[in-house]
């Protein structure tokens, strides 16, 4: 039994209209989970045969617009981030929060269960350079990282062990000149797979959707969308019966391609496998003890 947790930035619960990119049958995987044309705020909340969906506050009980920094921390480590500091913060997290990815994490508390939790990413020398110069880092490296992981690099991605940020390896040739093949979203998907044989916890950030909701473009959005549809959808048809797959955000953004902040929507949660601890999931405050609670079933 094993969990793979694909954190999607910036995706949340919109009006079913047009300026939703969500709102369409087209994106088979959300549909998959909402039984709709993809997901909008006319979609039921359902659970049944192993298929949750839940529309899940992601406001914090604070005023304003929330944010990643805090909203990845409390999504990565139960404990509200924003109520600590008394208000949103983001994109990198608030140096009051930061203790709590260095000690109180997901990736920390599976493995005091004796779990053993791997980040797919991989991140080019680029990044490391940048990162370690100015000592900041995403919560999901600054998680990692503290907990005694090792961050995936290239060489990773050319034994097909990590996936990039944009799934399918484009950016790394045409932005970075990195000598790396393009790949189908699929076959990122066999990645993510064969991880789940090797590690009790696997988790997958994909950033681009809250690029994609900044950027207000449609094309651009339907395009990540697409990738990421793809890469579920083989997921799902594929995992094993045993496994379970969350879904789940920070914020919404992408849902609202109006306006190019960041939105007070709430965020799908979607599980597919055992969805019991998540049952009473209400904010993304939820994510990580229903995470633990699967985990502690094995």
């Amino acid at each position: 039994m094993a969990v793979l947790f694909v954190f999607v930035d910036g995706f949340g619960i919109g009006e079913n209209s047009s300026l939703n990119p969500l709102a369409t049958e087209n994106l088979v995987s959300f549909s998959f989970f909402t039984k709709s044309n993809g997901v909008h705020e006319e979609c039921v909340n359902r659970d049944e045969n192993s298929i949750l969906f839940k529309k899940t506050d992601a406001n914090l009980d604070v005023d304003g617009l929330p944010q990643s920094g805090t909203g990845q921390t409390t999504l990565f480590t139960g404990i509200n981030a924003s109520k600590k500091i008394g208000k949103h913060f983001g994109p990198f997290p608030h140096s009051k929060i930061k203790p709590l990815l260095q000690k109180k994490s997901l990736f920390h508390k599976a493995l005091t269960m004796g779990k053993n939790p791997h980040f797919l990413n991989a991140y080019p020398d680029i990044f490391f350079e940048k990162s370690e110069k100015r000592n900041r880092w995403s919560c999901t490296t600054l998680m990692t990282k503290s907990a005694g992981l090792p961050l995936n690099r290239l060489e990773d991605v050319l034994q097909e062990r990590a996936i990039t940020a944009e799934i399918v390896q484009s950016a790394w040739r045409s932005m970075l000149n990195l000598d790396v093949p393009s790949i189908k979203p699929e076959d990122a998907s066999e990645r993510a797979l064969n991880a789940l044989e090797m590690y009790d916890l696997v988790l997958y950030e994909y950033y681009l959707t809250d690029k994609a909701g900044h950027s207000q473009k449609r094309d651009t959005a339907d395009q990540v969308l697409k990738v990421l549809d793809r890469f579920l959808i083989h997921i799902i048809k594929n995992k094993k019966p045993a496994d379970t797959l969350v879904i789940c955000s920070d914020h919404g953004n992408i849902e609202d391609l109006s306006t190019k902040t960041h939105t007070r929507n709430p965020v799908p949660l979607f599980v597919h496998g055992e969805t019991g601890p998540f049952l009473n999931a209400n904010s993304i405050l939820d994510v990580t003890p229903g995470i633990l609670a699967v985990l502690g079933k094995d």
